[in-house]
């Protein structure tokens, strides 16, 4: 073979292996950005995950557990404002009040600044407490005043389920006659990891002490030992559960259920009002029977159930 016949045959072979090198740096290349775009992808991925669970895990403090603005203040305006009229004329809630305020007898008296004190153990999850909150709400008004109150609907899991209501968490009272001290002691947000619903607030030591004298027999059975809501009347009462068959509250909106106050004939007004007004009589035992606007004859009435 030639010189020339060579030299051509190794022009060849460097054209085919740069071609080769030049597919390969191609291959290589395609390799890196699919690498590249799945890595993009899997991080998309990630964030849309957590979109989604931040979406199906919003915290109790999120507009979606009721209204907000101006819609807020409307309910929490009637809530509070029920006339003493329209609840004399539900009096006892004509059957509608199912609980029980019961005498504590030697109970271990509870004060602050001076004045009788009011303790309620719940949780934003419990739908039981989610119905108590709106009678506590009304009696409690007639007292004295609610700020920062906001809504927040019970467990979408638990029976009855998602009852629309209030939350203490974050609220204050202010009274002349009692002090009011609530503890929401978790969220009403299940933890998928650990089936649980996460702590809000913590009792203290003193609290969770009265819990566990008063909220055993023989004031309750020993299968509802420890139950919420628990409301403890400076002493002198108890209460343990709901007060009225929370599922007259389902399907209903914060609104609708706060409208239907100013209707002593209707069914959620005489099972919260007729509620309240029980609450209202324990309280009044409180405070000797202070304001007069509160204890009112039809209260007093109720006094002697007590």
């Amino acid at each position: 073979m030639g010189k020339a016949s060579r030299t051509k045959v190794d022009a060849s072979r460097r054209e085919k292996i740069a071609a080769q090198r030049a597919a390969e740096r191609r291959a290589e290349q395609r390799r890196r950005i699919l690498i590249a775009s799945g890595s993009i992808i899997a991080v998309i991925a990630v964030v849309v995950a957590f979109i989604v669970i931040k979406a199906n895990n919003k915290p109790s403090s999120d507009s979606s557990n009721g209204p907000t603005g101006s819609a807020l203040a409307g309910v929490v305006n009637k809530v509070t404002n029920v006339p003493a009229s329209t609840l004399d004329t539900i009096g006892d809630g004509g059957g509608s009040f199912t609980g029980k305020i019961q005498p504590v007898n030697g109970g271990t008296p509870l004060t602050s600044g001076g004045k009788p004190e009011m303790l309620y153990m719940g949780a934003e999850y419990c739908p039981y407490c989610a119905a108590e909150r709106w009678s506590m709400i009304v009696a409690l008004s007639r007292f004295g005043t609610f700020s920062g109150l906001s809504t927040v609907h019970s467990s979408t899991t638990d029976s009855p389920s998602n009852l629309p209501t209030f939350t203490f968490h974050g609220s204050s009272y202010t009274s002349k006659y009692l002090t009011f001290t609530p503890v929401e002691t978790q969220t009403n947000v299940l933890d998928q990891a650990t089936g649980n619903y996460p702590t809000l607030e913590k009792p203290t030591a003193a609290q969770q002490a009265l819990l566990a004298k008063y909220d055993a027999p023989p004031y309750v059975s020993s299968a509802d030992a420890g139950a919420i809501p628990f409301i403890y009347f400076g002493g002198k009462y108890l209460s343990v559960g709901a007060s009225y068959d929370p599922t007259v509250l389902s399907g209903k909106s914060w609104d609708q259920i706060a409208s239907a106050l100013s209707d002593p004939n209707s069914s959620i007004a005489k099972a919260i009002g007729g509620s309240a007004n029980h609450i209202t009589a324990a309280i009044c035992k409180m405070t000797g029977n202070q304001p007069a606007s509160a204890c009112t004859a039809t209260v007093q009435s109720l006094e002697k159930s007590l």
